[in-house]
């Protein structure tokens, strides 16, 4: 199993910047790739960005593309996702995710999750 425990979440001005930080724990080599998703009040989970653990692909959702950045550091087992610009719209309770295998799929692997308020 794979235990995933997010941090940094916070209340931001329209914007301002915020760093999320996801550390795993656990049987983290059998990880293919972790990611972030995001879940608005009455509105659906939806995906963010995603990074390989190996070779260090990155991939985002349109929304976020230029404004976010995902990024890793292998040695400390730890994603984090670097949030600029912030708009009203971003805010969102915040979830790390784990991939066994491909992002193709829903991931394996969840975080409890940190809330994101920006205010305008």
């Amino acid at each position: 199993q794979v235990q995933l425990v997010e941090s940094g979440g916070g209340l931001v001005q329209a914007g301002g910047s915020l760093r999320l930080s996801c550390a795993a724990s656990g049987r983290t080599f059998s990880m293919y790739a972790m990611g972030w998703f995001r879940q608005a009040p009455g509105k659906e989970r939806e995906f963010v960005a995603a990074i390989r653990w190996s070779g260090g692909s990155t991939y985002y959702a349109d929304s976020v593309k230029g404004r976010f950045t995902i990024s890793r550091d292998n040695a400390r087992n730890t994603v984090y996702l670097q949030m600029n610009s912030l708009k009203p719209t971003d805010t969102a309770v915040y979830y790390c995710a784990g991939y066994r295998v491909t992002i193709a799929t829903m991931p394996d692997y969840w975080g409890r999750g940190t809330q994101v308020t920006v205010s305008s």
